[in-house]
């Protein structure tokens, strides 16, 4: 890619029909899954990105062997009967925070020393709540990082079971992590979530996944405890849908242009909850139809909101540029957490609002947007290395002249082809 891609707005409302590529969060914890199952997996409809790679590589060091066709869509797993094979391994992640949390926990389950690191980014993102609860669980585990962040050592003997306490008001991952890693323990692993939990529907979407794989838990709807008893997760083909955060962006095409953009493979039924991004923009004033296997946003004379984006809060940064074009102001709320994803998304995303003439407060825990003069000439958006940044923006690009995007090539990490699939968006 080159170093930055200047956004051509659409001369017209956008009107298109759309299949974004596989879910990641569904592909990595499928991946994890079959992984841990007895037998032979097939997964259909992966995304290939370098979270999947990365996680991909990481669990073929472990001894796990995968083959990938179909260019990355289709991949099959030889698992491992919960015990992986590799007596050692040293796992390098990039900044795929799924991969660091979810095989941290999954290496406790073998015997032997295994290292996990990242780039620098990764060295300051925070791990410590995981390795405290697997500590609880008796595991021999050291964050060699400062402010208990990557990289990870793990001297594991297996993972005896019992009771354990998480907390979860930073990331839902390490509960995800830990929810996969359980079923395959000596032992049933009841765990109690310290606090509340952060992003609710990511761990629901756990739990779905390992159904399917021929795995159950016991919680309630807010996962606040459950019970995980000793099993075996049992081969299985499985369909992964499209990823509904990828799709936030054609989405908010639509809004922000006056445009009806569908997208397919997804429905109110979905395992990903960001699909309840398209509410944010009926709220806003767009109509949204919901069809079997589409969900449909047609764009309307936007209003601002007031709204929680805990729940679907790797869609605040698409709703930022939406609120641009919105009367009023736009309060995002009860999302500090993102504050430690690939970068600190509260600060990134106000910075570059205010280069789009918005009026930005910025709290600990959230954002409040007030539309301002639009800049004249081109206005360089920084991404930070978050490819959410990059897609983000550029969706503020379609309505209005201007908007440069340094650094795309950071949406390899889940969308290699986005600004491809942009350009076909408004031909």
């Amino acid at each position: 890619m080159p170093e930055s891609i200047a956004i051509q707005p659409s001369p017209k409302p956008i009107r298109a029909s759309i299949r974004p590529p596989g879910s990641k969060s569904i592909t990595n914890r499928a991946l994890v899954c079959a992984a841990l199952a007895g037998g032979r997996s097939v997964l259909v409809g992966a995304l290939d990105s370098e979270d999947t790679r990365v996680m991909i590589a990481g669990l073929r060091s472990l001894g796990i062997d995968i083959e990938v066709s179909d260019e990355g869509k289709t991949l099959s797993i030889d698992g491992c009967g919960g015990r992986p094979p590799a007596a050692s391994a040293e796992i390098f992640v990039e900044n795929s925070g799924t991969t660091i949390r979810f095989l941290t926990a999954l290496v406790a389950l073998g015997h032997g020393e295994f290292t996990l690191d990242g780039i620098p980014r990764m060295r300051e993102r925070p791990i410590g709540d995981l390795v405290n609860a697997l500590r609880q669980l008796e595991v021999d585990i050291a964050c060699l990082g400062e402010s208990y962040c990557p990289p990870v050592l793990v001297k594991a003997q297996g993972l005896r079971g019992g009771t354990v306490q998480i907390h979860g008001g930073i990331s839902s991952q390490y509960l995800s992590g830990l929810m996969m890693a359980a079923p395959c323990a000596a032992n049933e692993i009841n765990i109690r979530v310290d606090g509340t939990l952060v992003s609710v529907p990511y761990v629901a979407m756990t739990a779905a996944v390992m159904r399917s794989f021929g795995v159950s838990i016991d919680a309630p709807a807010d996962y606040s405890r459950l019970s995980v008893p000793r099993q075996h997760y049992v081969a299985t083909d499985y369909d992964i849908e499209p990823d509904a955060s990828a799709a936030s962006y054609f989405w908010a095409a639509a809004a922000v242009t006056g445009g009806e953009v569908t997208v397919e493979g997804l429905s109110r039924q979905s395992l990903q909850g960001d699909v309840g991004f398209v509410e944010c923009l009926r709220q806003m004033g767009c109509d949204v139809t919901y069809s079997e296997n589409s969900i449909t946003v047609v764009g309307k004379p936007l209003r601002a909101i007031d709204i929680d984006m805990n729940a679907i809060s790797d869609t605040v940064q698409t709703l930022a540029p939406v609120a641009l074009f919105a009367d009023g102001t736009t309060r995002i709320r009860n999302v500090g957490h993102i504050r430690h994803k690939e970068t600190d998304r509260i600060a990134a995303v106000a910075i570059e609002m205010r280069k789009l003439g918005a009026s930005v407060v910025e709290s600990q825990d959230g954002l409040e947007i007030t539309p301002g003069e639009w800049p004249s000439g081109d206005t360089a958006i920084d991404t930070y290395n978050d490819h959410r940044m990059a897609m983000s923006f550029a969706v503020a690009g379609l309505a209005r002249p201007g908007v440069v995007i340094n650094e795309p090539g950071c949406t390899v990490k889940t969308y290699p082809h986005f600004f491809d699939d942009l350009r076909r968006l408004v031909e």
